[in-house]
C-alpha cells in the first residue's frame, strides 16, 4: 500500500484530496495545524485504518514512522483575509515548511508535490499566463507574503532536485470552488454565495471588471493526481485550473440568477495589488497530463456548491 503525506489535508482541496486518495487505495497521512483547516473537512475519515491525523505546523521539522513514498504539500494560508492576517507566519510556513518537507522527501526518496498558485503571476501583463512567464509581483505589497512565498518555494524545489536530486512536481493551482469550501473563508466564490443566501449585498471591488477563471474542485483533483502520476522528467511548474475567463461582475450575476435572493449588488474600493485579469494557459497540462482539462462549466459547478452552502448556512461558520 502506497503510504502518502498531505499536508494542509484538512483544508478544502487538502480533504478533497485526502478523500480521492483513500479511494485509490493509499494510506493516507493528514498533516494540518488547523490555522485554517477545519476537522469538520476530515471527520468521515476519522477512524478509518488507512488514514492518520497529525497535528503539526511544518514550519517545524516532522518526521513519519515507517517512511513515506509521496507528499502533496498544500499547507498555506490561501486567502487573502487569512493570509495578510499574519504575513511572517505566511513566510515561514512557504519557505521554512517546504524546506521541511523537501528534507523529509529526500531522506525517504520521496516524491513531493508543491502546491504553488497563480499569485506567483502577480499582476499579469501576458494574458493568458503561460508558465514560461516570469510574473509581475510587487515584493513588498500587502500581499507579497503569499506572492513571494510561492516563488521562493519553487525556488526551493528546483534546487533540491539540482542539489540532491529530489523527485518534485510544482503546480500552480488557479481559483478553485466546491462543496467543502470555509464560509467564512474570505475567497470571492464563498463570499458571494453566502452573501446572497443571506440576503446581504453583494461585495464587489473596485468596478467589478477584473476577471478570474473558476475550476470545479474535482477537475483539480484529477489534475493533481495525473500530475504525481506523470514521469519523473516532468516536474513542471504547471498550471491548473480552468480557462473559461469571467469578470467578479458576472459571476455575481450568474449567482444572484441562482440564488433566490433580494441582495443587491454594491462595490467598494479595489485592494492594492489585486490583480486585473487572470486566466491560465493549459496547453501545458493538456499535452502532458493526458490530455487533461477541466470538464465541469461554471454553471454546472456551482449547482452543488451552492446547495453545500445552503446546507451549512445556519451552523456555526467558525466550527473547527
Amino acid at each position: 500500500m502506497k503510504k502518502v503525506l498531505v499536508t494542509g489535508g484538512a483544508g478544502f482541496i487538502g480533504a478533497n484530496l485526502c478523500r480521492r486518495l483513500l479511494a485509490e487505495g493509499s494510506y493516507v497521512v493528514c498533516v494540518d495545524n488547523l490555522y485554517t483547516g477545519r476537522m469538520i473537512n476530515i471527520e468521515e475519515f476519522i477512524g478509518r485504518t488507512a488514514f492518520e491525523f497529525i497535528n503539526h505546523d511544518i514550519i517545524e521539522p516532522l518526521e513519519i514512522v515507517g517512511g513515506i513514498d509521496e507528499i502533496y504539500n498544500l499547507a498555506c494560508p490561501a486567502s487573502p483575509p487569512h493570509y495578510q492576517k499574519s504575513p511572517i507566519f505566511t513566510m515561514k510556513t512557504c519557505i521554512l515548511g517546504i524546506i521541511n518537507m523537501l528534507e523529509l522527501a529526500t531522506a525517504n526518496h520521496a516524491k513531493i508535490m508543491h502546491f504553488s498558485t497563480s499569485e506567483v503571476y502577480g499582476d499579469p501583463y501576458v494574458h493568458p499566463q503561460v508558465e514560461t512567464y516570469r510574473g509581475n509581483v510587487n515584493p513588498i505589497g500587502s500581499r507579497a507574503c503569499y506572492d513571494e512565498g510561492k516563488r521562493c518555494a519553487e525556488t526551493l524545489c528546483f534546487d533540491y532536485h539540482r542539489v540532491h536530486g529530489t523527485k518534485i512536481k510544482v503546480i500552480r493551482i488557479f481559483n478553485t470552488y466546491g462543496p467543502g469550501m470555509d464560509p467564512a473563508d474570505g475567497r470571492v466564490v464563498s463570499n458571494l454565495i453566502m452573501q446572497a443566501l443571506k440576503g446581504e449585498d453583494i461585495t464587489l471591488y473596485g468596478d467589478g471588471k477584473q476577471t478570474r477563471s473558476f475550476c470545479y474542485v474535482d477537475d483539480m483533483i484529477e489534475g493533481i493526481i495525473r500530475m504525481m502520476a506523470s514521469a519523473d522528467e516532468f516536474m513542471g511548474p504547471v498550471n491548473l485550473g480552468n480557462s473559461g475567463e469571467f469578470t467578479i461582475q458576472e459571476l455575481a450575476e450568474i449567482i444572484l440568477e441562482m440564488i433566490p435572493t433580494n441582495s443587491k449588488i454594491t462595490y467598494q474600493n479595489l485592494p492594492k495589488d489585486d490583480p486585473v485579469k487572470r486566466k491560465p494557459d493549459l496547453s501545458l497540462a493538456y499535452n502532458r497530463l493526458n490530455g487533461w482539462e477541466p470538464r465541469i462549466s461554471l454553471r454546472e459547478g456551482l449547482v452543488p456548491t451552492i446547495e453545500y452552502f445552503k446546507n451549512i448556512k445556519n451552523c456555526d461558520l467558525n466550527k473547527k
